[in-house]
């Protein structure tokens, strides 16, 4: 009989979405409260809270539980989390807010209206803290240094309802699982080992071999790809959605594979962002998680392995969600197919190096794209997409 991993720090899931019958009734009376707007990432942790991908969190952080898990990456009550999940406003509006006000929460793009908070704190922050701890940069042309000193100087703490999953449900309805769905197709399913792919890309040869190395040591594998917000040159989630049915229609064994997506946006934290990927996927189910080079990096800020060795740093116990470390990957032309430094005994020369940012330079300058890269069918699908945007 299947058995899972259970939740992080919990015997059940905690999702803060509330049942369908009282979001109506409580959407009217957040329209009565003051509002505060949330930012993307803000109205993307809002979600994952309200499915519950974040249990055993109830809502955004207050100070304590900021500053610990900023400095050591756990909560004021030693649970282990790795990267804070907060909600920040002007100092205007924080001054005009009170400890034990309700607020409604709403998307600061288009004014919906998507759960109430509880303030029960309101604490000025440090962001350049904040950074250096999570990002271990204070640098601005990091994309998510960049987000933290965009924010407002105040944060907001306390329990959220959720009213609303925005447009995810309808707009990718066929890969929009939550927790408690994936829990039971995987038992369904008779999976115990579960192997998570955490994906912002289409996947290209690497990827492939990648999620194949794991089906061999698990039961299967979770293709989990980001829906939110990505950094501007990333391929849309609907193009990315595409190019990865059409990989796994004719590369992948039938029912070793199960597709899904979910509504987190990208800190690109490296290896901070390696541990919360693995937590959040406990959550989801799973017992492993595919941990690549440069897991959730962007440009040169980490190690090609930093998001590996971190996980060697935490005390026993942490979290239950094992990494795959695996070697970085390439296509070796002597051996004839892909490989890892640790199963390729060739030179450099003889290795084609495959990654997404050079997947989309190709495609910038109107290069070919050799099959040893990523596979025609794939190509077809984002030549499609890039052909496009050449159109506009």
């Amino acid at each position: 009989m299947a058995h899972l991993v259970p939740p992080h720090g919990s015997d059940s899931l905690k999702p803060l979405l509330l049942p369908e019958t009282e979001r109506r009734e409580e959407a009217r009376r957040a329209a009565q409260l003051k509002r505060v707007p949330l930012s993307s990432r803000e109205v993307s942790d809002l979600f994952m809270l309200g499915m519950g991908a974040y249990t055993p969190l109830d809502g955004f952080m207050g100070e304590v539980n900021w500053r610990r898990c900023c400095e050591d990456m756990v909560l004021g009550d030693g649970l282990f989390w790795p990267i804070p999940i907060t909600l920040s406003c002007a100092q205007e509006l924080a001054d005009s807010i009170s400890t034990g006000d309700e607020v409604a929460l709403a998307d600061g793009d288009t004014g919906e209206l998507l759960g109430i908070l509880a303030v029960e704190e309101k604490y000025a922050i440090d962001r350049e803290f904040e950074c250096s701890h999570v990002f271990r940069t204070t640098d601005t042309a990091h994309p998510g240094v960049a987000k933290v000193m965009a924010q407002g100087p105040v944060n907001l703490g306390g329990p959220v309802q959720t009213l609303s999953e925005g447009h995810f449900p309808e707009t990718y309805a066929r890969l929009y699982h939550r927790p408690a769905e994936t829990r039971a197709l995987f038992l369904e399913k008779g999976w115990s080992r579960v192997a998570a792919f955490q994906t912002r890309n289409p996947m290209h040869r690497s990827h492939e071999y990648l999620a194949k190395i794991a089906i061999e040591i698990c039961d299967g594998v979770l293709i989990h790809q980001v829906l939110g917000a990505l950094k501007p040159g990333d391929i849309p989630a609907d193009v990315r959605v595409k190019a990865i049915d059409t990989l796994v229609e004719n590369y992948f064994v039938d029912g070793t594979i199960v597709q899904a997506g979910y509504p987190i946006e990208m800190r690109y934290a490296g290896p901070r962002e390696a541990l919360l990927h693995a937590v959040l996927r406990q959550n989801f189910g799973c017992s492993h998680l595919v941990v690549g080079r440069d897991h959730a990096g962007v440009g040169d800020y980490y190690g090609p392995f930093d998001a590996h060795h971190i996980f060697d740093t935490l005390p026993d116990g942490s979290m239950q969600t094992e990494p795959l470390k695996i070697d970085i990957t390439f296509y070796c032309y002597r051996c004839n197919g892909m490989a890892t430094g640790r199963t390729c005994p060739h030179d450099a020369d003889d290795r084609l190096a495959i990654s997404g940012t050079r997947l989309r330079e190709m495609f910038a300058n109107g290069e070919t794209i050799p099959p040893e890269f990523s596979r025609d069918e794939v190509v077809a699908v984002l030549r499609e997409y890039y052909d496009g945007l050449e159109r506009q």
